[in-house]
């Protein structure tokens, strides 16, 4: 009996970017990975917490979400990080991956 069922192993190759912002009020670092992966969404890694998160401009309508995602208290900063993204992140995802 396996314990597990394998889902998917896929390797690929990626672009990554590593992108420094500051505000009034914090630094931020991020690892943003571009990937045909999970319908298109770049993975983004704050290295500050290690948090990540998969997100797409669709997600950027929503502060709250990034203030809970990456852990803003500022909602100054927020959106700031709103717009940071929004240049940041390509315009589509992909359609039905699974």
């Amino acid at each position: 009996m396996e314990l597990y069922e394998r889902l998917y192993d896929e390797t690929e190759r990626v672009n990554v970017q590593f992108v420094g912002m500051t505000t009034e009020q914090s630094r931020y670092d991020f690892g943003i990975v571009y990937t045909n992966l999970f319908f298109g969404k770049p993975l983004i890694t704050c290295m500050q917490s290690g948090r990540s998160v998969l997100l797409s401009r669709e997600d950027l309508e929503d502060v709250d979400y990034l203030k809970k995602v990456f852990r803003v208290n500022n909602e100054q900063d927020a959106e700031a990080l709103c717009e940071f993204f929004k240049s940041a992140l390509p315009t589509t995802v992909l359609e039905n991956q699974y």
